[in-house]
Order: C-alpha cells, then structure tokens, then sequence
C-alpha cells in the first residue's frame, strides 16, 4: 500500500520506552504463531494416536479400515494443520520486521535474515498459543469470503450510518473521522478506509494486532492461504469432509482493492491502528471531541465498567458524533476480578483511581448490566438515542453445518451525542 494510507506496526502512546511487561506480551505473542503448529499437531493428532493405539486391538483393526481409516483421519488433520500454519509462520516472521522483534539471524544465508532474540525463544505459554489458533480461526469471519455474511449482520448498521455522515459532510470538503475500538484483525477498519474515511482502531491484543498487520500490508495476493477453521475440535461433526473445510483467506488483496477504489471512488481514506488500554489512550485531552463516529462492534461488553466505557466515547465523540453499536452482551469479567485479568500487566494508564483518573480495564470494579439498562445508561451518560434493533442474529465463527448451532440474538442502536449536553441530573 501507499506509505500515507497504511500502517505496518503500530502507533505506541507512551512516550516512554516499551517496558518489560510490553514487550514480553509482544514476543509471546509472536512465538505463538511460531509455535502454533508444533502445539496444534501434539494437542489433536498425537495425543489422539497415544489414545487409539490404547484400544483393544480388534477395536484398532475394526477403526483402522474402511469406512472409519481413523490413523487416516488424523494424517489429514495433520495437513490441515500444517496449511493454517503456512499462516502463522508468515504473520510470526512478518512481525519481527513490522514491529520490530527480530534480530540479525547470523546462521542463516539469507541476505537481511531475522529471527526472534534467543532470550524470547519459546517465551509462549499454552495459553498465548490458544489465543494464536483462535485468531487463525477469526481470518475465516474476518477475511474469507464466506465469512461474508458475518461481516454483513455486524458491519452493515455501522456502514449505513457512516454513508448518512459523510452526506451531512459532503459541502464541507471534511472527511469522517471514525474510531473502531477492538478492532480486532482490521477488517471493519480497512472497509471505512475504502470509503474515504479516517478510520483509527484501537487493540489491546497483541495476537490480533500482529495478524492484522501481515494481512493489511505484507499479504502478496488474494486467497494466499487456506485456513481450516474447524479442525482442531472432534465433536458435531456430521461428516469428516465437514471437519477439514477450508477457506481462502484473504478474500480480497487490500492492495488491489485500494487501487481498485482510488479508481472508482477518486479518493480512499486514511488508516492507523493504536496499540492502546482504550480507556487510557482516547480518555487523553488530544482525543478530547475528536471523532465523529465511534463504531462499537462486539465491544462494549469488554468493559468491567461500562460507565467508563461511555465516558471515554462520549468524550472523544465531537458535538453531534454518534455511536453505533452492534453486539451481544457477554461480558468479559463476569465473575473475573478486573485487576487480576491478562490484560492488567500492559498498556496501562497512569492514573490514581479517582473520578477523572484511570488504570484503564485493569481498574478494579466490575459489573453486568441486561440490554434495557444499558440503554438507559446511554441516556444518563448524555447520549440521545436515535434508532434501536434488539434479536438480531449474529452468528461469530459460525459453523454452519454443525450438529450444535449457536447464534448470538444482538442489539444494535446509534446513539448521538448532542451538540450541548443535556442535564441527566
């Protein structure tokens, strides 16, 4: 992509050097897709064949043979994951240069050759590996064509209001400007850039972080890889052809689709991505009446604090900015103490704990609220309600020919902030 309109890293906020704790979040994240295929093809085949091999032998002959060929079965497991980890090793070695983790790799011949610092290697724990197989399985939502329709039931409402925007910015000669946080693998920030938005995301993770970049900048063409989203679990199946599906991944090359839209639309956007505690990063003064859209996408129920939450957007939103939402209400610390989560050892904020300063989602505190009350938190924060959708079906990483279907029923509304806040007293 052009060098104005993409990003390959990530912006830091801290003026102050990464400490410690960041950058062993870092390398244990990129580890963990270096990692990925040792631990997937222990984890699903081998312990399995420990097990198989551990059944009387009439049993192993009886599955050994048609129809079942289960050591079969577990051969092609193999190669299915073997095709999800030509992925992981390209975003591993793509995030030693974007993001600076690599170093001089003298054993190599390769010409400019990097490898991780021997005092990261195999820093990723089993739980830094499941995040990096969760996020190869997101490229299908986020990046498969037949992840589509997933993207259409979330993105659209966020899109529609976007168009309705820019139209009352359109004699102005001003472009929008919209902050997508949890943005995840960039898929909703690529498409508001491809309408001529300033789109800004904001990701706490660094798996996704590290995934989003390589397949933004680094990917060489559309369908690169094939990812099998479903191959790591044995269970619901109907047919074992259903468990080995796999799906070209990305669905478009952004660069083409950037040059394609430059094309027919005379002008694309701009896109960043911050590496951020939401609360911390768009709670600071030069966040203050920033954005004209904030596009919540399956996020607000990360908060522990949902007021904090409200705050912060309602804060960096300019007179008469919305906020669109689209989710369920899972909520992440549901019965998890806040300042004991993962995310409590990076990225934090400098404040004490009072009203107006904050350590971000490590903060203590915590609690849930249904759909009705959260609407009328919206209200008491300052918000106006201009539109409301609830039961909308979501599906998320949905198999579709599972035996075990499971499907969020979402709410979705657009909240604006007035151009002078209402008394909520």
């Amino acid at each position: 992509m052009e060098e104005d309109t993409s990003w390959k890293g990530v912006e830091h906020t801290c003026d102050e050097a990464i400490d410690v704790d960041e950058l062993r979040v870092m390398y244990c994240a990129a580890d963990s897709f270096q990692q990925y295929p040792r631990v997937a093809h222990f984890q699903t085949t081998h312990l399995r064949r420990q097990s198989f091999y551990s059944l009387p032998q009439a049993h192993l002959r009886l599955l050994s043979s048609p129809p079942f060929n289960y050591l079969d079965t577990l051969n092609k497991v193999d190669d299915c994951i073997d095709s999800n980890a030509e992925l992981s090793r390209a975003i591993f070695k793509a995030s030693l240069t974007n993001f600076n983790l690599g170093v001089p790799d003298e054993r190599s011949k390769a010409p400019g050759a990097l490898k991780i610092p021997d005092e990261w290697v195999g820093c990723a724990k089993n739980g830094d590996v499941d995040k990096a197989r969760s996020t190869l399985r997101q490229f299908y939502r986020d990046w498969s064509s037949e992840g589509g329709r997933e993207r259409e039931v979330c993105f659209g409402n966020v899109l529609r209001v976007v168009e309705e925007e820019q139209k009352k910015l359109a004699g102005e000669g001003e472009r929008l400007r919209v902050l997508v946080p949890g943005a995840g693998l960039g898929r909703l920030v690529f498409e508001l850039f491809l309408r001529g938005c300033i789109a800004e995301g904001n990701e706490i993770s660094y798996h996704q972080l590290l995934a989003s970049s390589y397949i933004l900048n680094c990917c060489e063409r559309e369908g690169q890889y094939t990812v099998h989203p479903w191959v790591h679990g044995f269970s619901n199946h109907r047919t074992r052809a259903d468990q080995f599906r796999g799906y070209k991944v990305p669905d478009v090359h952004c660069m083409t689709e950037t040059v394609r839209a430059q094309q027919e639309r005379g002008v694309v956007g701009e896109m960043s991505m911050t590496a951020a505690d939401f609360l911390c990063e768009y709670a600071k003064e030069e966040n203050a009446g920033a954005f004209d859209v904030v596009a919540a996408v399956f996020f607000l129920d990360t908060a522990p604090n949902l007021i904090r939450y409200l705050d912060v957007i309602y804060g960096c939103l300019k007179p008469g900015g919305v906020l669109v939402n689209f989710g369920p209400l899972l909520w992440h610390f549901e019965g998890v103490m806040p300042n004991k989560s993962e995310n409590g050892g990076h990225m934090k904020g400098d404040g004490g704990g009072g009203d107006n300063d904050m350590t971000g989602i490590a903060e203590p505190g915590n609690f849930e609220l249904t759909d009705d009350e959260v609407m009328e938190l919206v209200t008491k924060v300052g918000f106006a309600v201009e539109s409301r959708e609830t039961g909308v079906e979501a599906p998320y990483i949905h198999d579709t020919e599972s035996m075990l279907q499971t499907v969020y029923r979402a709410s979705t509304w657009v909240a604006r902030k007035p151009v002078i806040k209402a008394d909520t007293s």
